[in-house]
C-alpha cells in the first residue's frame, strides 16, 4: 500500500502505545489517533503484579512516555473509549458513543482478555484478575498482613502475585490444575525451583487441584474442601482479544486461544490492517513457527515491524522471542522456544540460586531458561539466532565460560 495520511491506532497499551511513538520516529508526518478503553496514557503492564503491588511505583513510573509526550508529538491520544466495529471497506471505526473515526492504515493493539473458568461463582464481581491498573488496585486494596490470598493458577502472573503478596505480609495459596507450577510455560527444574523458593517464603502450592466453584468464604475444590480467602486472584492464562477482527471479516486462528493472523510486517488478511502484541497469531522466523506470543519484546518488534511498513523503512531483523520474570530476588530470563527440542542440558545447582536450562534439538540451542544468570541468557540467546552447533558438555560445565561456550561455537 501507498504511504497512509491517516493512521488509527486501536488499543493504547505497550504495543499500541510503542507503535505511535515509533511511526514519528520513522519520519511519519500523517494523521496518528491512538485509542484505548482505559482512562490513562499507555503504560508498562509487567510492573502492575511486582513494583506496583508493593507500592514501589507510582502512576508516573509506570507510564511508557510522559503524558504531555502525545501532544507534542501531534499524535491524538483518545482514552476512556471502545471501539466497537470496524468496517474495512469504508475504512472507518465506530465508537461506542456512535461517533466514527476514518483511516488509511489501522492497527490492532488491543491485547488479550483473562480466560474464564466455566464454573460456578464465576462470574462474582468479587474476583479479581489482573490485567489493568484497575485490577492491580482492587488487588493491593485486600492485601495485607494477615490477609488469605487464594490464587488460581500457578503461571508467572499468578507466581508473581504471590511474591508481592507474601511481601506485604499476606497468607498465599496457589492452587494450580496440573501436577506442577508453571507446566505450560518451563522446564521441570524451573518448575521445582521456584515451588522451593516459594514454599520457603511461606506459600502454600497445592497442584493436582480441581477448582469446582468459587463461595462467598473461597474457594471450593472437588474433594469438597474449601479454601478459605478473603480475597481471590484467578490467573489461568489469556485468550486473544480479537473480537473486533473476527466480526470484521479479517483471518484469524481458529484455536482456543484466537489470535489474528498476521505475517513478519504484522499485516492481516486485509493490506490496509495491521495487527500488534498479544492479539496476533505471528510468524517467528528464527524458530520456523508460527504462533502466538505474550510478552513486551514481542509486542515491541511488531511495533518496529508496522512502523518500518508504513514508513518505507526496511524490515527489522527477526528476533529471538525473549520474556523475564522476577520474583523475590529471583531474575528469571528466558530466550527462544523449546517446542523442538530432544533434551536438555542443567548448568550449575539450583540450591545455589543461580543455574540455567539449555534446550537443544540435535546440536544447536533452541531456549535458555536463566535464572540469575544473565550471562547464561545472553550468550544463549546469541547462540539461539545464529544456529550453530553448540557443545552441550560445554554448556553444562560451569567452569566453562558462556564467553567460551560461544566463541567454539
Amino acid at each position: 500500500m501507498s504511504s497512509p495520511d491517516r493512521v488509527l491506532i486501536v488499543g493504547a497499551g505497550h504495543a499500541g502505545g510503542t507503535v505511535a511513538a515509533q511511526l514519528r520516529t520513522n519520519g511519519f508526518e500523517g494523521r496518528i489517533v491512538l485509542v484505548g478503553d482505559e482512562p490513562v496514557a499507555p503504560y508498562q503492564r509487567p510492573p502492575l503484579s511486582k513494583a506496583w503491588l508493593k507500592g514501589e511505583a507510582d502512576l508516573d513510573a509506570l507510564l511508557l512516555r510522559p503524558e504531555d509526550f502525545y501532544a507534542e508529538h501531534d499524535i491524538a491520544l483518545r482514552t476512556g473509549v471502545h471501539v466497537v466495529s470496524i468496517s474495512p471497506a469504508d475504512r472507518t471505526a465506530t465508537f461506542d458513543d456512535g461517533s466514527l473515526a476514518t483511516w488509511d492504515a489501522l492497527i490492532l493493539a488491543t491485547g488479550s482478555v483473562s480466560r474464564r473458568l466455566p464454573l460456578p461463582g464465576a462470574d462474582r464481581p468479587d474476583l479479581i484478575e489482573l490485567r489493568t491498573l484497575a485490577d492491580a488496585e482492587r488487588l493491593k486494596a485486600v492485601l495485607g498482613p494477615g490477609r488469605r490470598l487464594v490464587i488460581v493458577g500457578g503461571g508467572y502472573v499468578g507466581l508473581e502475585a504471590a511474591a508481592s503478596a507474601r511481601a506485604l505480609g499476606a497468607e498465599v495459596v496457589v492452587l494450580e490444575r496440573a501436577d506442577r507450577v508453571l507446566a505450560r510455560v518451563a522446564s521441570p527444574p524451573l518448575s521445582a525451583f521456584f515451588t522451593a523458593r516459594h514454599t520457603a517464603e511461606g506459600v502454600v502450592i497445592r497442584t493436582g487441584i480441581a477448582v469446582t466453584g468459587f463461595e462467598a468464604e473461597g474457594v471450593r475444590l472437588a474433594d469438597g474442601d474449601l479454601v478459605a480467602a478473603d480475597a481471590i486472584l484467578v490467573g489461568v492464562g489469556a485468550v486473544a482479544n480479537d473480537a473486533l477482527a473476527r466480526a470484521a471479516g479479517l483471518v484469524c486462528d481458529p484455536g482456543p486461544g484466537g489470535g489474528i493472523v498476521v505475517d513478519e510486517a504484522a499485516r492481516t488478511s486485509d493490506p490496509a490492517i495491521f495487527a500488534i502484541g498479544d492479539v496476533t497469531v505471528r510468524p517467528v522466523p528464527v524458530h520456523g513457527l508460527t504462533l502466538r506470543l505474550e510478552s513486551v519484546p514481542n509486542a515491541l518488534e511488531q511495533a518496529r515491524q508496522v512502523a518500518c511498513a508504513l514508513t518505507g523503512k526496511p524490515a527489522p531483523v527477526p528476533e529471538v522471542p525473549w520474556f523475564w520474570s522476577d520474583q523475590y530476588a529471583i531474575k528469571l530470563q528466558i530466550a527462544g522456544l523449546p517446542q523442538a527440542a530432544d533434551r536438555t542440558v542443567v548448568r550449575d545447582d539450583p540450591a545455589g540460586g543461580r543455574f540455567a536450562v539449555f534446550h537443544l534439538c540435535g546440536d544447536r540451542l533452541v531456549c535458555v531458561e536463566a535464572a540469575n544468570a544473565p550471562q547464561e541468557f545472553m550468550a544463549g540467546r546469541q547462540l539461539i539466532a545464529r544456529a550453530t552447533p553448540v557443545d552441550p558438555a560445554a554448556l553444562a560445565d560451569p567452569a566453562v565460560s558462556m564467553k567460551a561456550v560461544a566463541a567454539q561455537a
